[in-house]
């Protein structure tokens, strides 16, 4: 492993015995020990003399390959020579899917940093944490969303660089970058050098970072790409899920630039604004989540969407009323999919050709799956157990091994779904094995959302669980004892909401506020939520 000059990410890496079994079944897994993963993505396309294709669209704007190459070669320039960076520093990106996103992406690694990617929705609370917990020392942002970068209060965030996303009005950064050379050498990085560190959803307190290899970024795009999706150069892919989610990322970035392809980034992907992509642009292949198919299959008859071949699904568990309304509107079967940031993209999934309507799929190539009792010991009969998986790539906690001990057992990452497996061998999902809630996508730790209500100085004591949904998959629920219970009203409820919203990210808060007297607890003092999801 190569010490990059700020070594926190190395120092605070799990032990070699804490970490999960990794498996090399194919020499499409192997890589130089000298490796950069940008030089695969986006560097080889010039070389090869492709950097007139194009790597990027939007509605307003086209980017070639060479667009991306020179703009972040000039991002790298910009760290290496005028922003006090040294390598291994983490650089956090608060933007939402644009081009400029991707190019500080690219730059960051091309200079030897660690990447932080983070989603638009998050505030000044969440992150902070991240500044604090990773030791963020510098972050590029969009302009657009300044305002809460700019409220963190963090001893380690020395520099924040603005940036125009839209591409109408240079800001900082693109001022920065004009007069710098379009040409960088890459730092040399090794493949178990760590490019980026992703946050699971639990944001408050102590939250896990995950971290992975240069390498982990370019094995992904040997395995469920390859597996379900068979790219070529011609096709174009889109989505919804933010680049600050490795779904998104995966999706919309390194499996199109892996074999060449293009996709088509858009800011806040609507369904109709999706389907008008799919419409103008010819999309062929789409990411996005169950809830947002629901929505597609309504509208697409009013849309030419003859050009899509694949469909994908991720980020939460894919109904088949779900599935077959879809295939029954457009004839196309959506590719189910269970990833996790841990692991870092899907590692279980189906082709087209073996797939069961309803189930989750079969381990992917590069990775392998089990049922397992509370003792680790392997279910075979049917019945429903922890999943358990290994394979190319796995957990690396930073700075976390107390977590990592929980997630990894006996060389096998335990993802915390409750699955079953079918005689056939394919994995059938049962529920979340612990108090994450999956709504529209995102995981929302009903933890987290207690902790940020409990801050309201009218909230005594509260409980969150989840509801099911038929648009959301599921809903937040609050359970809330207030200190004054005569001012409990759907107008308290409302006010509650809205505080909410301005304190954390707005996708996390509860869509359901129940007022009541006093929660259920054991003789010990802890809460019974099994007994509030059946009130």
């Amino acid at each position: 492993m190569l010490v990059y000059e700020d070594n926190f990410a190395e120092r605070h890496l799990p032990a070699l015995e804490l970490q999960p079994d990794y498996i090399w079944d194919d020499p499409d897994f192997v890589f130089p020990d000298d490796l950069n993963c940008v030089d695969k993505l986006l560097d080889r396309h010039i070389r090869d003399g492709n950097g007139d294709r194009i790597a990027i669209r939007t509605f307003d704007s086209v980017w070639t390959f060479r667009d991306l190459y020179e703009k972040s070669n000039q991002i790298a320039q910009v760290l290496t020579y005028d922003l006090g960076f040294v390598s291994g520093n983490r650089v956090l990106i608060r933007s939402a899917n644009n081009p400029m996103f991707v190019a500080c992406w690219f730059g960051i690694l091309k200079a030897g940093g660690i990447v932080v990617a983070t989603m638009p929705l998050l505030r000044e609370k969440e992150l902070t944490v991240m500044c604090d917990s990773a030791e963020i020392s510098h972050a590029f942002c969009d302009e657009r969303l300044l305002d809460a970068l700019c409220d963190v209060s963090s001893e380690h965030l020395k520099k924040i660089v603005a940036f125009d996303g839209t591409g109408q009005n240079p800001s900082e950064l693109e001022r920065m970058m004009f007069a710098k050379p379009t040409q960088f050498k890459n730092f040399p990085t090794k493949q178990d050098s760590i490019s980026l560190i992703g946050f699971t959803s639990g944001t408050t307190g102590k939250p896990k970072m995950t971290s992975h290899y240069h390498r982990d970024v370019l094995l992904i795009c040997e395995a469920f790409p390859k597996y379900s999706l068979q790219p070529t150069p011609d096709d174009i892919f889109t989505g919804s899920p933010p680049l600050g989610f490795t779904f998104g990322l995966g999706g919309l970035v390194l499996f199109p630039f892996y074999f060449g392809a293009s996709t088509f980034l858009i800011e806040k992907p609507s369904p109709e604004l999706l389907l008008k992509a799919i419409s103008e642009h010819k999309i062929s292949i789409i990411f996005t989540a169950p809830t947002a198919y629901r929505v597609l299959t309504t509208l697409a008859k009013d849309f030419d969407i003859s050009s899509l071949r694949k469909c994908v699904s991720a980020g939460e568990t894919l109904p088949l009323k779900v599935w077959q309304d879809w295939f029954d509107a457009t004839g196309l079967k959506i590719i189910d999919g269970i990833g996790s940031t841990e692991i870092l993209h899907i590692f279980i999934s189906s082709t087209e050709e073996n797939m069961k309507p309803g189930a989750t799929g079969l381990p992917i190539r590069g990775y392998e799956a089990k049922i397992v009792d509370p003792n680790g010991n392997e279910i075979t009969n049917g019945e429903h157990g922890r999943l358990a998986v290994r394979g190319i790539t796995g957990c690396k906690y930073l700075n976390a091994p107390e977590k990592q001990l929980e997630y990894v057992e006996n060389g096998w990452n335990i993802t915390g779904d409750i699955f079953r497996k079918d005689a056939d061998g394919y994995f059938w999902f049962v529920t979340r094995g612990d108090d994450m809630i999956i709504s529209s996508g995102y995981n929302i730790s009903a933890i987290e959302v207690e902790s940020v209500l409990l801050m309201h100085p009218e909230i005594a004591e509260c409980a969150v669980t989840s509801a099911p949904d038929e648009e959301r998959g599921m809903l937040v629920c609050a359970y809330i004892v207030l200190r004054e219970p005569k001012y409990a009203s759907p107008e308290k409820a409302k006010e509650i909401q809205d505080w909410f919203k301005n304190t954390a990210a707005p996708y996390k808060y509860p869509r359901i506020i129940t007022f009541i007297e006093q929660l259920p607890k054991t003789e010990t003092g802890k809460i019974q939520r099994f007994k509030l999801k059946k009130a």
